[in-house]
């Protein structure tokens, strides 16, 4: 297809529109599926334009569409089968194959240019540096995520001595292995350096405790953009590189601002050094002991309440329980109760997990608040129902020093008149630590599948 240059520049051009629009459009919950839609229509834009391109030849053309057929086949099931639970290691995997494919496409595109005698400059060596290195970390940096989301690694924290020189020495190696092959040229320098980067990669992310994997979800995110950024100028495609730097930069903002919530060095989210100590994690509540309740109290406390604020958790989305918590909600509505919800920065496994379990269950968005909005109301309370949800609301985070997520900033549920904790077990939360919030005065305990419990809850109610 012979088309004009600037058509495919024009087309380009819109597609990044598309992108900047979709961004936007996902920074409301009312606005995400506007958002998503636009970023699609871009992107099916972008591929299709760059197909046409007269630089792609049809032989290479068959290569190029049988690889999206596959990825297709396989990728299609995946998405379709898998859980809102797991999602948050879903994305962490396909972080790690935008940096695969950049160290395969840098390290491609300098053997390319290579075999067919190119003179290759001190710019091009520089982009297949940066390219190559920014994907091997993204790349097994993501690997180790998925691990631990998926339980694999475990979310306890991987600490020892010597740490952070260790990944001083592995940066400033990678980055004198990458001097070197811009020197001289040799693909041996270019293999050591990826090497380095890979390893690179485990060292940064193993520290990182389970309390702060939200976290590095998104700074991986942003590490996968600035990778596709880095091919973009490999291949020299001005629409993979403002992409990539879209994602970057989107990504490295969102890191940044939950950084902020949580209390947390941006810079050593980067680095790799924040995560709990080990032993203070196994910490437990020796000692101390929980009041159990009874449905049928939980119920008339509800429906006699004025204000009800609910903490969905990481429990939540196991037992998939947002419809029920959505009836819950209708129910209490209906007699005269106001009802909100709250949402911490890193409830779930990765940003916005819960706002999107409580869209796809319909919850008006009116009443779903983030921290900084509702945490002054909890005094004023009358029963604060916590569903799955357990670090984002334990009081160790302002009280215990040694714990591994002190010093984060966390909804205060224990202001609230009554507190009902919807449980299976006293089982530690992600981070591994006990949560004081259920040995309160105020605290009962209702154990069960929190599907479960809330569907008997809005059954009561119906009574």
């Amino acid at each position: 297809m012979n088309l004009h240059p600037d058509l495919f520049a024009l087309a380009y051009l819109i597609a990044s529109v598309c992108f900047i629009l979709g961004l936007k459009g996902l920074s409301s919950p009312a606005t995400a599926r506007r958002g998503n839609q636009m970023a699609i229509a871009g992107m099916v834009l972008a591929v299709g334009v760059t197909l046409a391109h007269p630089t792609v030849a049809f032989a290479n053309l068959a290569w190029v569409l049988g690889g999206l057929a596959l990825g297709a086949i396989i990728g299609v099931p995946v998405a379709l089968k898998v859980r809102m639970t797991a999602m948050p290691e879903l994305v962490a995997i396909l972080h790690s194959f935008v940096g695969l494919a950049a160290v395969l496409v840098g390290i491609g595109t300098f053997q390319l240019h290579r075999a067919h005698g190119d003179a290759i400059g001190t710019v091009q060596t520089i982009e297949v540096f940066v390219g190559v290195f920014i994907g091997a970390i993204t790349f097994t940096g993501s690997v180790v995520a998925f691990g631990k989301l998926s339980g694999r690694l475990g979310s306890a924290p991987v600490v020892f001595s010597g740490q952070h020189a260790l990944n001083l020495a592995l940066a400033v190696l990678m980055i004198g292995l990458g001097v070197a092959f811009s020197v001289t040229l040799n693909t041996a320098w270019l293999y050591a350096m990826t090497a380095v980067a890979l390893i690179l990669g485990i060292t940064l992310i193993i520290p990182i405790g389970g309390a702060d994997m939200p976290v590095i979800v998104s700074m991986l995110n942003s590490y996968s953009g600035w990778a596709a950024s880095a091919t973009g100028f490999m291949l020299n495609n001005n629409l993979l590189i403002v992409t990539g730097a879209l994602v970057g930069s989107s990504g490295a903002i969102l890191s940044y601002i939950m950084c902020r919530a949580m209390n947390r060095s941006f810079l050593h989210v980067i680095l790799g050094g924040f995560g709990g100590d080990e032993a203070a994690a196994a910490a437990t509540a020796t000692g101390k002991t929980t009041k159990a309740a009874a449905v049928e109290d939980a119920v008339f406390m509800l429906a006699n309440a004025a204000k009800v604020i609910i903490v969905p958790g990481y429990g939540m989305a196991v037992a998939q329980a947002q419809h029920a918590v959505r009836d819950l909600t209708d129910l209490l509505q209906g007699k005269g109760v106001d009802v909100r919800f709250a949402i911490h920065p890193v409830a779930g496994r990765m940003p916005g997990h819960m706002n999107v379990l409580l869209a796809e269950a319909d919850i008006p968005y009116d009443i779903v608040y983030e921290l900084d909005e509702i945490n002054n109301e909890f005094p004023g309370t009358d029963v604060c129902l916590v569903i799955g949800a357990n670090d984002v609301v334990n009081p160790a985070a302002k009280t215990d020093k040694t714990s591994p997520i002190y010093g984060m900033p966390i909804l205060d549920a224990s202001k609230a008149r009554l507190v009902y904790c919807v449980k299976r077990s006293m089982k530690p939360g992600y981070a591994g630590v006990e949560n004081e919030l259920y040995y309160a005065d105020n605290c009962m305990m209702i154990f069960g599948d929190a599907k479960a419990v809330c569907e008997r809850l809005a059954g009561a109610l119906r009574d």
